[in-house]
């Protein structure tokens, strides 16, 4: 995935991240912590990009590359799910339209469809399977229902021009296949989560409910795993903190995005790595990485 050239070109372009260089002013030492863990791995050759947003004054609290695109795995299946919501508004019965999976539509890894015996869910489950557990089947599923072009006019008119989800999910992408399921920049990424917690994408209704469907997700692995949370059961305030995030896996792609409330503050953050998956000791540097970061969240908010 790195390079020795792009490894150097990187250790170059970050190698003054710990002295603060993409720091913003006034944050003191509220995010070191997660600053110089992200800046360590910039210098490793890990190409990292992230923010997070005090979600109720909108100011930057860090920022690291935030505006390069980055390979976001099933961060992308947000999207989705924002075009799906917007098909429920006003005709509840919609969400009972029961969808048959096809052996066109079958692939493996995450996801809890592909090991049950029901052949065929309701349109709002299959949205709730990806918001819990990212089902890639049923991710696919619901794009042959919805359509990419959908999906697609939607993210651009909500303004997203470096952000989209690019496929479906595959097992093995060949020459012709987009190279990523997703992309996108942790500026918009922050700014996507921080406007569904207002209410702000499409309307409040389509807002909540995705806010609804990604409560429910279980993969508190990254960012999320400094948080203390139950992962199978954390859609109420627990210690008063609470959680939306979604998550983004691949070979060499750890990416995270959420909102995290807390009685102090409340944030929107994104964290995205791309790096050699080679050994398991570099996965679990970017893993640990992520977690310094979520210290720091979590420090901010509570």
């Amino acid at each position: 995935m790195v390079t020795s050239s792009q490894g150097s070109e990187r250790r170059a372009r970050h190698s003054d991240i710990r002295r603060g260089k993409h720091r913003t002013d006034d944050t003191g030492e509220n995010f070191a912590r997660g600053f110089d863990a992200l800046g360590e791995l910039a210098i490793a050759g890990v190409q990292v990009s992230a923010r997070a947003t005090d979600l109720a004054t909108g100011k930057v609290l860090f920022s690291v590359d935030d505006h390069v695109v980055m390979p976001t795995a099933s961060i992308g299946k947000v999207l989705l799910l924002v075009e799906v919501a917007s098909r429920l508004v006003g005709d509840s019965s919609e969400s009972f339209t029961v969808l048959d999976r096809a052996p066109r539509d079958a692939v493996g890894d995450s996801g809890i469809w592909q090991h049950l015996q029901s052949p065929s869910l309701p349109l709002a489950d299959l949205a709730a399977l990806v918001g819990a557990t990212s089902d890639n089947l049923a991710t696919n599923v619901l794009i042959r229902h919805i359509g990419l072009e959908a999906v697609r006019a939607r993210t651009e008119a909500l303004g997203l021009t470096r952000t989209a989800l690019l496929d479906l999910v595959r097992d093995h992408r060949g020459p012709d296949d987009a190279p990523q399921l997703s992309i996108g920049p942790a500026k918009e990424l922050t700014w996507l989560f921080a406007s569904l917690a207002r209410g702000e994408i499409v309307s409040p209704e389509v807002s909540q409910r995705v806010v609804g469907w990604l409560s429910l997700n279980a993969d508190l692995s990254m960012v999320a795993s400094a948080f203390g949370l139950d992962p199978l059961a954390h859609r109420e305030p627990d210690h008063n903190v609470l959680l939306m995030n979604k998550t983004g896996t691949d070979v060499g792609v750890r990416s995270e995005v959420g909102v995290l409330r807390g009685p102090r503050a409340s944030v929107s953050y994104a964290v995205s790595m791309y790096y050699a998956d080679t050994m398991i000791s570099s996965r679990l540097a970017v893993l640990d990485g992520m977690r310094q970061v979520g210290l720091d969240l979590l420090e901010y908010v509570h």
